[in-house]
């Protein structure tokens, strides 16, 4: 090959790599520009599906973008729980969890973290919608043992709405991934559900903050449950009006740095939700300090009194806010 053929060639290579770049970092700053959203990647191969009766006994989890481009949501209403996390930028994420009802659609769906393998890990073989993952991720989630649906590999699931813009308008419908709700025996939790122990504190509301984001729980007697506000706005879903979980935990983990990072560079920090630490549980308008503890990534999280007794949840949803310790 002569001189300026290899030159040609060299050029060209260069323009597809900028190319690649370019788009790459698109998608990462797409939306409010806040949110440094990962590369996404295209999976390798499709998970093999499993039987029918094992997809109808575990859950369905769907991973939930939380800016404020993407808000109102949709379904989160017939979540049983919700966990809160922190992701790059100090904004939070939620993970949904669902077995007692399948909603018609959920969204925005967006891409999976590393601390939710390990979140998941309770559950058997949970059934994960999310948008994307994290190239440098992807062998990750192969690997652990759920269900990974992402449009790679059930493009008929997702649909893109007209109302708002890319990446905040992807939406899922649960019943092309689950035949039917799994029921109750599926939340492998380890959460109890019973009559308040005695005690507790007298409270209106409770604010907590992450670095770029906050939620404010305030109770209503009327609902029977926490009336949510994220950033100082009112949280309300397009299908069921205001979510009012019955409990929520504000549960102090440790958070650190992971290997991995989005488009622009951002670390992810990763939630570490085995071990134990203090907790905050708020039910029936009172604040109730306990411990929280999971020995195992495949045990429930057991919540306990300051003296060691059971803390049980009133029935109904539960936000299980992961904060870092102080």
């Amino acid at each position: 090959m002569g001189h300026g053929a290899r030159t040609r060639r060299a050029a060209l290579t260069a323009a597809l790599l900028a190319v690649a770049l370019t788009a790459s970092l698109t998608a990462g700053c797409s939306g409010t520009g806040r949110d440094g959203e990962d590369g996404r990647a295209p999976r390798p191969t499709a998970t093999p599906a499993p039987s029918r009766s094992a997809v109808a006994g575990s859950p369905l989890a769907v991973k939930i973008d939380n800016v404020r481009a993407a808000r109102p949501h949709t379904g989160l209403g017939a979540a049983d729980v919700v966990y809160v996390e922190q992701v790059e930028g100090g904004l939070s994420r939620l993970l949904a969890v669902y077995a007692t009802r399948l909603p018609r659609t959920v969204g925005p769906v967006r891409s999976v973290r590393e601390s939710d393998l390990e979140l998941l890990r309770q559950f058997p073989l949970p059934t994960l919608a999310f948008s994307g993952a994290q190239r440098a991720l992807l062998p990750l989630v192969d690997r652990a043992p759920l269900r990974a649906r992402s449009p790679d590999e059930a493009p008929g699931a997702y649909h893109r709405g007209t109302g708002r813009a890319a990446p905040h308008n992807l939406y899922l419908r649960p019943a092309a991934l689950l035949p039917a709700a799994p029921g109750r025996a599926a939340l492998t939790t380890g959460f109890s559900y019973g009559p308040a122990p005695s005690g507790g504190t007298p409270v209106s509301a409770r604010t907590v903050r992450y670095p770029a984001a906050r939620l404010t729980f305030t109770w209503s007697a009327g609902r029977g449950g926490w009336l949510i506000a994220m950033d100082g706005e009112p949280a309300v879903t397009t299908d069921s009006g205001r979510p009012a979980p019955a409990t929520v935990v504000v549960q102090y983990v440790r958070i650190r740095t992971s290997q991995y990072h989005d488009a622009l560079g951002n670390r992810t920090p990763y939630t570490e939700t085995v071990g134990s630490g203090r907790a905050e549980v708020l039910r029936d308008g009172r604040s109730f300090a306990g411990f929280w503890s999971r020995p195992a990534a495949t045990d429930g999280t057991a919540f306990t009194t300051a003296d060691g007794g059971r803390l049980d949840f009133a029935p109904g949803q539960v936000w299980v806010v992961l904060l870092p310790a102080p």
